[in-house]
């Protein structure tokens, strides 16, 4: 019946063996019949009929081979049991099969399976054979399991380099993004030049998202071959001058991994990062905010140390005529030294006003590491801004807390009024595990004050009644603690302790004793019953520490208590051998000195505890016993320091100093792991100490290339656009030029079927000569308008006429424009007005941005040559020597709804007036929306100003600059120009207010024509000063450099080049009076009409020369 039975099941198998394998077929022939969860059961079905498949997630398969032994399993890890037993053949059979969406649902479910931290490893044969799939979400998911098992799996993983690289040109940036990323975890040497080729062309991709990934793959590079750190420095140097948030934080990052000493990097991205620091990512802002902190301690002074620093007190230009015509008094006490304030650089000022917004931030990490930067680089009177973020914080997670706490405790070490407005959120309570109470109690005594103190000691009494006893010893500490520290409360706290000596908890009772022991050094003479209250508590007291500081006092102040030390004496020498070693080493130390002190009572006790030590097992108590001995028992010879025995063990001991744990954390940066665990950690780099002396800051100075933007006021006016245009740009030579003109004229005529056409039947087109254009006043204003309506307007402006003359040369120093046909009928317009036409029309030249936002160096030569005043008839207008890279800021995006403007003064000709200094603005969209009509508003200017608007902006996109050029006519004075700047919704007032040496326009002058107009200007118009230029700047090159960086002014050729004086000439812009600069033998002078111009130029150029 049984072999039947046995039949009968095995007959069964096998048809369900059968039954399997068509149900397998039928499953694949009408796969999109059946639903998912029946392909899960035929696949389950096929699992059960074959027993040699028994796979599962975290187990080998059972081996076959006829040398390997079969080893039996749990039945309890067989299919029915494990849910993944069933669905690792499932999901390969799906990554195998030929559709889209099963493959899809496959790679989720595996996806999942990594996420529950799950092995997917034996996938991966299964997953990689799909990264060539043509479905995207198929591939990124694809590439995302390949990023976490490419270094397991790394021989499989190199079979689809070549897809990987393909990869790396998918239109799709995520999978351009991932492909770099799984190339790049590929632990394998052979590979770094691929590794390294995709890291390069990733950097120039379009994308940031691929930028950023590149920059991840850096420092995985750097770790797999450190020879390769010159080539991906070069990267990183590129990847820095990014603009785009998303890679600022990940190009730091690897900064940090491959090159952190190289600040030279740094210097020209560290405007930028500190204006991109607010939009980055909260990841990328704490890499960045630890990157600069170490930055800045290198680069300014100590903003604590500074104001310490004695310097002679310079009087100000009215000053110093008031003082020498009033009060002489007041005089002398200007001249004697007082301190200089300090004042902090413009770059240290823009990082703390960077930061300073991200105090605010939801992500405890950043809030940290701006509070380090603070407390690392702040001034004194600016850190405390950084407490109350801190103390938000401790609302957090418990890790959270014990990592503020940590930080927070060290700053109290230092800054102790920091944190006491917040007293109160440092109370411990009851849900606190011990290491948060412990630093909640280390707080609370670094913080104790004379006012405070009252509230502390309350709350301190509530926390020695705990039932965690490693906290209440913590708590008699502290009071320890606060009564060392706080002279008014010693006597109370002192009373306190003694009360706890009563306690019925021995550990409350031995750490009273040894705070007490420490607070008795301070004042023995005034706290004799104490020490002989805790004499007799020697036989109660069985803590050894407690026991070895009882011994010690009553060692110590033996003479308070003469009566009482021998019998103490007695009873430990009774019990020496049970006791523990530290109380050991006092019994010696109190024998020793009682015998000293009382020989009589006390020598044949001490030498039996001598006896008693000398055989002990400890052998510091051996050793000490036998020093002893000797010291004090010298032998026949005689020692020689048993003279002085008494003097070595009762010499006064200097009372112990109770200090926080957390002083010397700071020695570590704050924040870090290293200050967590108060040890230097892998990897950590020290902060570094401010520098004594300033470096250079103007290595931070970049000169930013702007795109310009097309927004006019006029845009809307179009020109008519030439069908053909001339051969010769603007820049073909003068030969070119007077040769070509006659072909092109042919050309440009045959283009448009007009070429008998004048200049004035085509005033309505565009002009091809800036000459002739400036003709007529309107059209040169449409041409500046539509300035940039064509990319090819260089051509077009500089291009020659349709008509048949001569084509008019560029101005020469001494020559006047030309006039042509088209300028008949504005013959009777004066020369100015000629010139300003010229300045319109040679606009068109610029091909780029807004009409009248920038000057060309075409129309810069053109105007230079020009004599703009008759009141020096010989003198001719030359280039600036220095062009000013320095902004100011105009407005401040936090104030302003996140647009953010700043000027500079770029001493070219004004295009609107040959009278007005030409002011470069940059706007710049920080919010998240378009901003809708930038224009100027209502101006406040004084008498004798003006102010030319520039053209409207219409909109600035997000994240988007544009810069327009404006025009201000100072009027020769210093005051500020006062206007507003709208936009559609609000306006800003502002203020612009020029250097006097911007006032200047620079001329060329002989030496002889310099000392002639010199003697016209003597007198009152003649300001001079003594100078005592630093050796390190004593020479030509340097000289004129400095004054030029102040002033635009021109050098005058020296006749005598030996001779060590330098003269300088300009005039003013709007009245045009000379202005004569004369530098050397140790004094400055100035002669000009404008006594303020000239006083003020003297002082500003003494002050550059002396800078170091």
């Amino acid at each position: 019946m049984n072999r039947e039975n046995l039949k009968m099941c095995f007959h069964l198998a096998s048809e369900n063996s059968s039954i399997t394998t068509c149900h397998g077929k039928m499953a694949d022939r009408y796969e999109p019949v059946l639903s998912m969860r029946d392909y899960e059961n035929l696949s389950t079905m096929a699992h059960h009929s074959q027993a040699e498949q028994r796979s599962y997630a975290n187990e080998k398969t059972p081996s076959t081979g006829p040398m390997e032994p079969d080893v039996a399993s749990d039945p309890a890890s067989g299919g029915f049991f494990a849910a993944d037993y069933k669905k690792h053949e499932d999901l390969k059979s799906m990554l195998d099969g030929s559709k889209d969406n099963l493959k899809l649902e496959a790679m989720k479910r595996i996806i999942g399976m990594i996420a529950k931290g799950k092995d997917a490893s034996d996938l991966f044969a299964a997953v990689v054979k799909n990264v060539v799939s043509k479905n995207i979400e198929v591939k990124k998911l694809v590439y995302v399991y390949l990023v976490r098992y490419a270094e397991e799996q790394q021989d499989l993983a190199l079979l689809s380099i070549s897809t990987f690289q393909k990869g790396l040109k998918d239109p799709n940036q995520l999978i351009r993004a991932s492909a770099l990323r799984v190339l790049s975890s590929i632990r394998v040497p052979m590979i770094v030049p691929i590794m390294m080729l995709a890291i390069k062309e990733s950097v120039n991709d379009m994308s940031p998202y691929v930028r950023k990934t590149a920059a991840h793959a850096i420092p995985k590079l750097y770790s797999l071959d450190p020879e390769q750190k010159d080539q991906l420095i070069e990267v990183i140097e590129k990847l820095l001058a990014d603009k785009t948030t998303l890679v600022a934080g990940s190009v730091v990052n690897a900064f940090e991994e491959v090159c952190p000493d190289r600040i030279d990097l740094i210097h020209k991205n560290f405007r930028k990062l500190c204006n991109l620091l607010i939009d980055v990512e909260e990841w990328g802002q704490i890499v960045i905010i630890n990157m600069l902190t170490r930055y800045s301690r290198t680069q300014f002074l100590d903003p604590n140390k500074a104001d310490m620093i004695q310097e002679e007190q310079e009087k100000s230009f009215y000053g110093s005529e008031s003082d020498k015509d009033d009060d002489e008094d007041d005089e002398e006490k200007e001249k004697e030294p007082v301190k200089k304030p300090y004042v902090m650089d413009a770059d240290h000022r823009l990082l703390l006003r960077s930061v300073k917004p991200l105090l605010q931030s939801r992500n405890s990490a950043v809030v940290m590491a701006v509070a380090q930067m603070y407390h690392h680089l702040a001034p004194k009177n600016e850190v405390g801004m950084i407490a109350k973020p801190l103390v938000r914080l401790l609302r957090s997670h418990r890790e959270v807390q014990s990592v503020v706490l940590s930080n927070v405790a060290t700053m109290s070490a230092k800054r102790r009024g920091m944190f006491e407005p917040f007293l109160k959120s440092f109370f411990v309570r009851s849900s606190d595990p011990t290491h948060i109470r412990l630093l909640k109690l280390e707080i609370l005594t670094n913080i104790a004050g004379e006012t405070s103190i009252a509230t502390i000691l309350r709350e301190l009494q509530t926390y020695v009644t705990s039932s965690d006893k490693d906290f209440v010893a913590a708590t008699i500490q502290a009071i320890g603690r606060c009564a060392s520290n706080i002279s008014e409360v010693t006597d109370s706290c002192m009373n306190g302790l003694m009360g706890l000596m009563s306690n019925r908890d021995e550990a409350v009772v031995a750490e009273s004793v040894v705070v007490i022991k420490k607070l008795l050094q301070m004042n023995p003479t005034e706290h004799k019953e104490i020490i002989r209250h805790m004499a007799k508590l020697a036989d109660a007291i069985t803590v050894p520490m407690a026991r070895a500081s009882i011994l010690w006092l009553i060692g110590e102040y033996s003479d308070r208590v003469p009566k009482i030390a021998p019998d103490v004496l007695r009873k430990m020498a009774k019990d020496f051998t049970n006791e523990e070693d530290i109380v050991k080493l006092q019994i010696l130390n109190l024998g020793a000195k009682l015998y000293l002190t009382n020989s009589k009572q006390t020598k044949l006790l001490f030498q039996y505890v001598l006896n008693l030590a000398k055989y002990d097992q400890n052998y510091d108590i051996r050793d000490r016993a036998r020093f002893l001995r000797q010291l004090i028992f010298p032998g026949e010879k005689g020692g020689a320091l048993s003279k002085h025995a008494k003097k070595i063990f009762l010499a006064p001991k200097p009372a112990p100093v109770l200090e926080s744990v957390f002083k010397d954390r700071d020695q570590f940066q704050l924040g870090s792991l290293s200050h967590i665990i108060n040890a230097r950690a892998s990897g950590y780099i020290e902060l570094p100490d401010f520098p004594e002396v300033m470096p250079d800051p103007t290595v931070r100075n970049v000169e930013e290339i702007h795109a310009w933007a097309s927004n006019d006021k006029l845009s809307s006016k179009k020109k008519p656009v030439r069908k053909s245009k001339s051969f010769y740009s603007s820049s073909s030579s003068e030969a070119e030029e007077l040769s070509g003109s006659e072909a092109s004229s042919d050309e440009s005529g045959s283009g448009d079927g007009s070429g008998s056409s004048t200049s004035e039947s085509d005033s309505d087109g565009t002009s091809s000569s800036s000459e002739e254009e400036s003709s007529s006043s309107s059209e040169s204003s449409s041409s500046e308008s539509d300035s940039s309506s064509d990319d090819s307007s260089d051509k077009e402006s500089d291009s020659d006429s349709d008509v048949p003359a001569k084509p008019v040369k560029k101005a020469t120093p001494k020559a006047t424009p030309t006039k042509t046909k088209g300028s008949k009928k504005d013959a009777g317009k004066d020369g100015q007005s000629n010139m300003q036409l010229l300045n319109f029309d040679d606009m068109q030249a610029s091909g780029a941005g807004l009409g009248g936002g920038i000057l060309t160096p075409a129309l810069a030569t053109d105007l230079q040559g020009l004599s703009i005043s008759d009141k020096s008839p010989g003198t001719t207008v030359s280039s600036a020597m220095f062009t000013p890279t320095q902004t100011y800021e105009l407005l401040n995006r936090m104030n302003s709804q996140g647009l953010a403007a700043t000027y500079r003064f770029t001493r070219n000709v004004c295009i609107y007036s040959a009278t007005m200094v030409s002011v470069e603005l940059n706007f710049t969209n920080s919010s998240d929306a378009v901003i809708q009509t930038i224009k100027l508003g209502e101006s406040k200017l004084s008498s004798g100003m003006k102010l030319h608007e520039f053209p409207e902006v219409t909109n600035l996109g997000v994240g988007k600059s544009v810069s327009v050029t404006l025009g201000i006519d100072y009027g020769d004075t210093t005051q500020p120009a006062n206007f507003e700047i709208c936009t559609e919704s609000r306006k800003f007032s502002v203020s612009i207010k020029a250097p006097v040496g911007e006032l200047l326009q620079p001329i060329s002058i002989s030496e002889r024509e310099f000392q002639s107009e010199q003697s016209k200007l003597i007198g009152m118009n003649e300001n001079s000063d003594k100078v005592s230029i630093p050796d390190a700047i004593n020479n030509e090159k340097a000289i004129i450099s400095r004054v030029a960086e102040v002033a635009n002014v021109q050098i005058v050729p020296a006749s005598d080049p030996e001779h060590l004086t330098y003269r300088f000439a300009a005039k003013t812009l709007s009245t045009g009076s000379l202005v004569l600069l004369t530098v050397g033998k140790g004094k400055i002078t100035t002669n000009c009409e404008k006594m303020v111009i000239g006083s003020m130029l003297v002082k500003d150029i003494k002050k550059s020369l002396l800078k170091v």
